[in-house]
């Protein structure tokens, strides 16, 4: 049986996505709109059907129309605003989703020009390709990266600016589960959507309270079988292995089902995409999926009445985007029952408000702000729910302190009894107290509003006293722990930073000094002592740039947690009056371009810094500060109480406690430096308060709100922090010999070591099968007889390599983690000797540029070729590698260069024209590869003078009878010995028989031996 990605992978998911409802397109029936993919006819069938008032000359020139917006540079933004438009002509009938057509193809050219490539499966609503999906064997090399690297490719070429906007979502899977904790995804089954760079894999994990309600159809034998017909590979049909692969809860199926059934598709399409626009562009949002269960566990507690719960996320899961999202779910959810929906997203401090505004905006929403309680009260007396006039969706931002007991709602009137609000309240575990005034106001400004608290960290009940946040605010409608966060990758563990013990001596000692000579004063003064702050600045600018140094990367930003605001400015003062004041660059900041020093950034060689305080600089120029840190144009932040909760910005990757915070703050403050940025593994925090003792009391705090509010749901969160000692994960214990293994089915004993994660264990069942093999060459080389009954050489070979390609995998992994130490141990040991680089003139750099990319074409030619038996293709593959024998890559120089462009061009076009005549033989053979190279095999020896008609005959009908053979009767292929003499009559039949060609015995044969290998080498890898 073939054993690789096409059977392991792309078939059952092809099979299983037809268990969904969809119909399969053959490959010889794709006729589309080639610069769109687009089918034509089905969309034009399709739409008529949806918009029955609509010519089809306005369904044409609706095409046209889409053709000209799908080459937009705007990452298919257009596109999908016609997608999702409810008015005009609709593209996808959302409100009736199983009126659309659904169909699923395989191996559709994505072509523009001379630059291409084909997709596994291809998912099309009304015959638009939304969506595809591409699939590797298990433990393939590289995992998916190697997928991703190659969509990042094609995605940010202009060649493929269409297929990139039209695409809505993707999905990447080698078939295997999860690698928890990896930042860098490489096992498992993984979706995106589309981005013109650096595409973002998600995990995928089902929430048992919200199943797909969709079941599977039964598909008849009849279908499978021209699916395995028209992929060439019916020979799979009946092997064990296959059946295996069908199985609905494989990875691959599992995310198939999580997001093709129905009903999830068109939640996808409709609710889970963003158009955010960020200072380095536009960039192409979707819903992770603790977002997509929280969307929908919102709406079903609204079904059931109730009016208020808590989302429980943790911090760096998105819960500004969160909200967003609802906005427009929430808006569809009431406009069915007729209702007019206004948001509300209430914060507790005016840097949030500001923060979240911004978010939003980003996002598309028009925000309204709130500046005064009398605007408050002025805004809920407004019966309409939209304030703009051109009907662009809306939230008001608002500080809990607007709420005042004079902002109350209009008492019902009949035209405003359609009005439902709903509060979105950020940092819920924080300030709202049910003791003060501010929660009461919110609370009666109106009682029927809906009020939805999120929060990273519930409100600890001995912090809180006598109340927690299910008090105020009543159940969980949805949890998200920071454990789970951190096996999807999308926040980092940290590591705590203990400060050197002569560093607190020093400190220790002027502290003394201080005392001395000032008496008894407050700690905090001490702290912001000129002496005392001094020192505390040397040690962070200096760890700061040794930091940056040793991962060789200037973007790395730090964040200075300051002991009170007068020590922040005594800080920052020193960092002025030591280093200078650097003029504001215009292109930094353009808004305060002529200004001076007064703005915030001060310089020190390569750092730059500001201060974020509430009494420092106006609101405009916090503002403009915060965006310049996050886009990398300041380098370090001194703050005290601001910037801790709620702000996000991946390159902080140092923090630095100069004071001890408490409870549930800790744990805010901690989590500003987990957020994933590059390929870093953890966030990094340097301790100078020694807060072990309040974190060690905040956890306890935690898990005792885990342990008594969600009973068995507290093995979900673990530690925080992982110590250098504790980084390696725990290792489960398997058996080592082969008996605990399948030996006799190849899928289920790669599952089996799918689940290992000791590499020792791994090491020794790789052993145990490289012995078998190694005593299969003794056995041969002294011509012993009677071990074949023992034991298969052929079954247990083939399993060595799959335990190899794990192996192999996990070694991966180990360097994904160690990378970057070696290389900077590397760097150290280097640091003494000089590099010298001399510009040439700019044209090297496009020069060089073309050598790479004519160099990856030819390779990509050369890998295309489905003959690598070819005499001609041997020749060609040994002069591209005769190239660059002649001297190392890194040793090319411009003359070398020039040379082998040439050859490379040369090599290229022979390679396409190789191709070309494959594909012109290969259609022949109805795509089927192995009669293609049987055919070539044939004709190229000279050994049959017969025309190739006649050749072809003869082959196609040898074809047919094959696997009319091959479809009729189970497993005949494995009788290895009857299978060879078949072929032998059949041959005999086809060839002289009916041919009435003159061929002798041996030549038959050797035909009957060149179609034997073919299917033995399909079927076994023999």
């Amino acid at each position: 049986m073939s054993f690789n990605e096409n059977s392991r992978v792309k078939i059952p998911a092809l099979l299983h996505l037809i268990k969904l409802g969809y119909e399969y397109i053959p490959l010889s029936k794709q006729n589309r709109r080639e610069d769109t993919n687009i089918f034509e006819e089905i969309f034009l069938e399709s739409v008529s059907r949806i918009n029955p008032n609509a010519s089809v000359d306005e369904l044409k020139r609706l095409l046209d129309e889409i053709s000209l917006e799908l080459d937009y540079e705007d990452i298919g933004e257009k596109f999908y605003q016609r997608l999702t438009a409810t008015s005009g002509i609709k593209l996808i009938d959302f409100k009736n989703f199983n009126n659309n057509s659904f169909h699923v193809t395989t191996e559709l050219t994505c072509k523009n020009g001379d630059e291409e490539f084909r997709p596994d499966i291809t998912i099309l609503i009304n015959g638009l390709p939304l969506a595809f999906v591409e699939v590797k064997k298990p433990h393939n090399k590289e995992g998916v990266l190697a997928e991703r690297s190659r969509i990042n490719f094609r995605f940010k070429r202009k060649h493929f600016r269409k297929f990139a906007n039209i695409t809505q979502l993707m999905v990447f899977s080698n078939n295997m589960n999860y690698e928890d904790g990896i930042v860098e995804p490489v096992f498992g089954a993984f979706y995106a959507t589309s981005a013109y760079s650096d595409l973002h894999f998600n995990y995928f994990r089902e929430d048992s309270e919200y199943p797909v309600k969709q079941p599977l159809k039964d598909i008849s034998d009849e279908i499978e079988t021209h699916i395995l017909k028209d992929n060439n590979l019916l020979v799979i049909k009946h092997s064990p292995e296959f059946k295996i692969n069908k199985e609905p809860h494989s990875p691959t199926n599992r995310i198939l089902t999580s997001l093709f059934s129905r009903e999830r598709l068109a939640f996808m399409l409709r609710y889970s995409i963003a158009y955010v626009r960020e200072e380095n562009g536009l960039q192409k949002h979707i819903m992770r999926y603790p977002q997509v269960f929280a969307t929908m566990a919102i709406a079903s507690k609204l079904e059931e009445g109730k009016t208020k719960g808590i989302i429980w996320h943790t911090q760096g899961s998105g819960k500004t985007a969160l909200a967003f999202f609802n906005v427009k779910h929430l808006t569809d959810y009431y406009q069915k029952q007729n209702v007019i929906p206004k948001f509300y997203f209430i914060v507790d401090r005016l840097d949030l408000l500001i923060q979240a505004s911004n978010e939003f905006v980003k996002r598309g929403l028009k925000v309204n702000k709130v500046n005064s309680r009398q605007e408050f009260i002025a805004d809920l007396k407004i019966v309409g729910a939209i304030h703009n006039d051109s009907g662009q969706a809306e939230i008001t931002v608002v500080n809990i302190q607007k709420f005042s007991e004079d902002a109350t709602v209009v008492e019902a009137i009949g035209y405003d009894i359609n009005i439902q609000r709903v509060f979105f309240l950020d940092e819920a575990h924080r300030s709202y107290n049910p003791k003060g005034n501010y929660l009461a106001n919110l609370i009666n400004s109106d009682k029927k509003a809906v009020k939805i608290a999120l929060t990273g960290t519930p409100l600890l009940r001995e912090v809180a006293k006598e109340f927690d946040s299910k008090m105020l605010f009543g159940n969980y409608f949805h949890k998200y722990y920071y454990n789970r966060s951190i096996a999807d990758g999308y926040t980092l563990r940290l590591i705590r930073e203990e400060i050197e013990g002569t560093f607190k001596m020093e400190m220790k000692s002027v502290m003394e000094q201080i005392k001395v000579l000032k008496g008894d004063i407050k700690t905090s003064d001490v702290y912001a002592d000129h002496r005392f702050a001094g020192g505390l600045l040397d040690y962070i600018t200096k760890d700061l740039i040794a930091f940056r140094d040793y991962w060789r990367d200037e973007t790395l930003g730090g964040m200075v947690v300051c002991d009170s605001s007068k020590q922040a400015k005594m800080l920052f003062q020193l960092f002025e009056d030591k280093y200078g004041v650097q003029e504001i660059d215009a292109e930094k900041l353009p808004m305060v371009a002529d200004q001076r020093a007064p703005y915030g950034i001060r310089k020190k060689e390569k750092l730059t810094a500001a201060l974020i305080l509430h009494d420092e600089n106006d609101k405009q120029i916090r503002k403009d500060l915060i965006e310049a840190y996050k886009s990398g144009k300041i380098d370090m932040l001194f703050v005290y109480n601001m910037l801790l909760t709620g702000f996000d910005a991946k390159r902080l990757k140092k923090l630095y406690l100069a004071r001890v915070i408490q409870d549930h703050n800790l744990l805010q403050t901690l989590t500003r430096v987990n957020r994933p940025y590059k390929n870093y593994q953890y966030g990094y925090v340097v301790d100078f308060a020694d807060i072990s003792k309040a974190f060690d009391r905040t956890n306890q705090l935690y898990f005792q709100e885990l342990q008594d509010q969600l009973g068995d749901e507290m093995e979900m969160y673990s530690q925080l922090f992982k110590s250098p000692e504790e980084i390696k994960e725990e290792i489960n214990e398997i058996k080592e010999t082969l008996f605990h293994y399948d030996t006799e089915n190849r899928e289920i004993f790669s599952q089996q070591i799918e689940q290992i994660t000791d590499k020792r264990e791994l090491m020794s069942l790789v052993n145990a099968l490289r012995t078998v093999k190694e005593l299969k060459n003794i056995i041969a080389i002294n011509g012993y007889e009677g071990f074949g009954e023992l034991v298969d050489f052929h079954v247990l070979n083939s399993l060595l390599i799959e335990a190899q390609n794990r192996l192999n995998n996990m070694n991966l992994l180990d360097s994904m983690e160690s990378g970057n130490e070696t290389q900077n141990l590397l760097e150290t040991a280097l640091e003494d000797i000089v590099f010298q680089f001399i510009k040439v003139g700019e044209e090297e750099l496009k020069l060089a540029d073309e050598y790479k990319d004519q160099l990856r074409k030819t390779r990509e030619a050369l890998r295309d070729n489905f003959d690598t038996a070819d005499p001609y293709f041997i020749s060609l593959k040994e002069e591209l590698e005769r190239i660059f024998k002649k001297k190392n890559l890194s040793e090319t120089n411009q003359e070398d260069m020039v040379e082998n462009m040439q050859l490379l061009r040369k090599i290229y076009d022979e390679a396409k024209e190789l191709n070309r005549k494959n594909d012109l033989l290969r259609a022949k053979y109805q795509n089927d590869d192995k009669y293609a190279r049987i055919h070539k095999r044939l004709t190229e020896k000279g050994n049959l003078t017969i025309k190739e008609m006649q050749l072809h005959r003869a082959l196609m009908q040898v074809r047919h009878e094959v696997e009319e053979k091959l479809e009729g009767q189970d497993n005949i292929i494995d009788n290895e010995a009857w299978f060879n003499k078949y072929l032998v009559r059949l041959v005999a039949e086809q060839f002289v028989v009916k041919e009435k060609l003159d061929i002798d015995a041996a030549t038959r044969q050797n035909i009957s031996n060149l179609i034997g290998r073919e299917y033995f080498q399909l079927y076994g890898n023999r």
